[in-house]
């Protein structure tokens, strides 16, 4: 029999439940900025440079009740939903008079600090094999790297900044580098890898199956990851999805048709339509976050819909970290990232940007 959970303990009736799925950077902003005003439930569901930094995977690793001390943290998935519940894999139901969406792309579930530092290069690159972090890199001569996208850049950035004398190999199998930036920024991000030593080798397969967990030279297959929206498919919100698993979402980040299911961050359509890397998504994606806050905190208290925030996304095109310093923005301006917006990310949720988890 599954345990319902209506209310925390000791909360008034008269607070709105909200239940939020995803506990990456916009479940965890929603979740802060709601928890004074309304019961909360976060169920959780950065990074690429604690491979070859291991100290910067501690800083990007965050305890939720660090930053949530009035709201319920919950340490199972979720596994399905109907119009007024989510239940969870242990057997729990929480009812929701609100619901935020924001699980992102499909990243393992850790329940501990060594768990979640031994799978922190899984749940950036989304599919990587034979990797054993830093040592494995330090102890190389040669590196493959297949996938020339923005998280296969990076790598090839990071390594080659980090190991200078390593021979370091990047193969991709379009025309040219992150393909969905224009051609200028890839023939400028391809100059820069190449002033770094990367071989890069474009238009070219690599057979798979010749790579083995055996094999002498480590390689790192930075293909993507899907987004974290299968599970929807068995719900009522599956005819929400577009072709790509994405949720459809209004200008208010409303799921399409439903008054009180709110979407954010990298599983919704708004990403697609302007913007394409994890780092804009951290840089710009917080003012999306802000607005469904701001709508559900003005339904939550009886207001009218007409006075709802309406978000339009910021005409960004493509961002792309080359080592600490140094950045590929393809926007109006220049935007440079030091550590992947770890620390922007820290003092959003209210954390000290240095501080490691513990």
């Amino acid at each position: 029999m599954r345990q319902k959970m209506d209310w925390k303990e000791g909360s008034s009736a008269k607070r709105r439940r909200v239940v939020v799925i995803g506990g990456g950077v916009g479940g965890s902003l929603v979740a802060k900025s709601l928890q004074f005003c309304a019961d909360v439930t976060l169920i959780p569901w950065a990074s690429l440079r604690s491979m070859v930094e291991p100290m910067f995977g501690d800083r990007s690793l965050i305890n939720h009740r660090d930053y949530l001390p009035n709201a319920r943290v919950v340490r199972s998935k979720s596994i399905k939903i109907t119009e007024s519940e989510v239940s969870t894999a242990d057997g729990r139901l929480f009812a929701f008079d609100y619901l935020v969406i924001a699980t992102g792309h499909q990243d393992p579930v850790p329940t501990t600090k060594t768990e979640r530092l031994k799978n922190n290069l899984r749940q950036v690159l989304g599919s990587c094999k034979n990797a054993n972090h830093n040592q494995k890199i330090k102890s190389a001569r040669s590196i493959l790297i297949v996938g020339g996208g923005p998280v296969g850049v990076e790598l090839a950035s990071e390594i080659a900044i980090d190991s200078p004398d390593e021979k370091i190999t990047l193969v991709h199998s379009g025309l040219r580098l992150i393909e969905f930036s224009g051609p200028r920024a890839s023939e400028k991000t391809l100059d820069w890898l190449r002033t770094k030593n990367v071989d890069v080798k474009l238009d070219q397969l690599v057979d798979l199956n010749s790579l083995s967990d055996g094999t002498r030279l480590p390689f790192f297959l930075c293909t993507g990851k899907p987004l974290a929206s299968s599970w929807l498919e068995e719900t009522f919100l599956k005819g929400n999805l577009d072709r790509f698993g994405r949720l459809k979402v209004d200008r208010c980040m409303r799921v399409e048709g439903r008054d009180n299911i709110f979407a954010v961050g990298d599983i919704t359509d708004v990403q697609s339509r302007n913007m394409t890397t994890g780092d804009q998504a951290r840089l710009f994606g917080t003012k999306a976050c802000r607005g469904a806050v701001k709508n559900l905190k003005l339904l939550k208290d009886g207001g009218e819909e007409r006075k709802m925030a309406v978000y339009e996304p910021r005409s960004v095109k493509a961002i792309a970290s080359l080592g600490r310093r140094e950045a590929l923005a393809q926007i109006p301006g220049a935007i440079k990232s030091k550590d992947l917006f770890i620390g922007k990310t820290r003092k959003l949720i209210g954390l000290k940007p240095d501080i490691a988890y513990s």
